[in-house]
């Protein structure tokens, strides 16, 4: 099972590494559509993804044109301007999920011609929307927690005890 995380013309390093993070954690794979509003090589950008940068799996494209010349699948694109909720969607495997850039979202040709597959993460009415990199938190967790976080740990350890030695309390 792969999911696919489509960010289409990113414009702050700092939200950008922080989708690497999720991706890198999650093993999502990332798409970086063009133009970006920053150099892939930026301070911030790897500041923010830390060193999980050698566990992500990151493909570049020049713009959308590009992304939908190489790649074909079941695509879903995230928007405040969407129809319906994000949960009321069942993700097959191999998905896309789209995000657009912080100032505007995704362009609204793209979701007028795909309104089945626009949704929208619930928020109050007043706000403009959430953070980007937030927003990409929760669509990549809705997913997986669909398909019950395939490859991924459920379970913690603390450094200087063994939970099999904790009391037990109800």
């Amino acid at each position: 099972m792969q999911l696919n995380i489509v960010m289409v013309e990113p414009e702050i390093p700092q939200n950008t590494g922080n989708v690497a993070r999720t991706c890198a954690a999650t093993g999502a794979r990332l798409h970086l559509v063009g133009p970006m509003g920053f150099r892939i090589d930026d301070r911030k950008l790897k500041r923010a993804g830390l060193d999980y940068w050698h566990l992500l799996d990151i493909t570049y494209y020049e713009d959308l044109n590009e992304f939908f010349a190489r790649n074909s699948g079941e695509f879903y694109f995230f928007s405040t301007k969407a129809p319906r909720r994000h949960t009321d969607v069942r993700y097959p495997e191999n998905c896309y999920l789209f995000f657009g850039k912080e100032t505007a979202g995704l362009p609204e040709e793209l979701l007028f011609r795909n309104p089945e597959r626009c949704v929208r993460i619930p928020m109050l009415e007043e706000a403009r929307s959430l953070n980007l990199s937030n927003s990409v938190a929760i669509g990549v967790y809705e997913v997986l927690r669909q398909w019950d976080y395939p490859a991924l740990s459920g379970a913690g350890r603390l450094r200087d005890y063994n939970w099999d030695d904790a009391p037990l309390q109800l």
